[in-house]
């Protein structure tokens, strides 16, 4: 996993609970941090939406993935299915 998809994770994760606060407690994290319709709190929206559009993408990356790298040796091989 790079540090591209780790911060993507986060934001992602961040933003889920955030959601879930929403709906448990009907209370916005992100808008209690940094105010209602600020410029911050529509760049956090914006950071959370791209992190989820990356992860999906992650998401179908893994799963048409064929090969394994081995990251001891240059070159790719093939995994085994069965």
């Amino acid at each position: 996993m790079n540090i591209l998809e780790k911060i993507a994770l986060v934001f992602t994760i961040i933003g889920g609970i955030n959601w879930g606060l929403v709906g448990i407690f009907d209370w916005n994290l992100v808008e209690a941090i940094f105010g209602v319709g600020s410029v911050v709190t529509r760049i956090v929206y914006i950071v959370v939406a791209v992190s989820a559009l990356i992860n999906i993408l992650l998401l179908f990356m893994r799963l048409d993935e064929t090969q394994e790298y081995d990251y001891n040796s240059d070159y790719p091989r093939k995994r085994a299915t069965n």
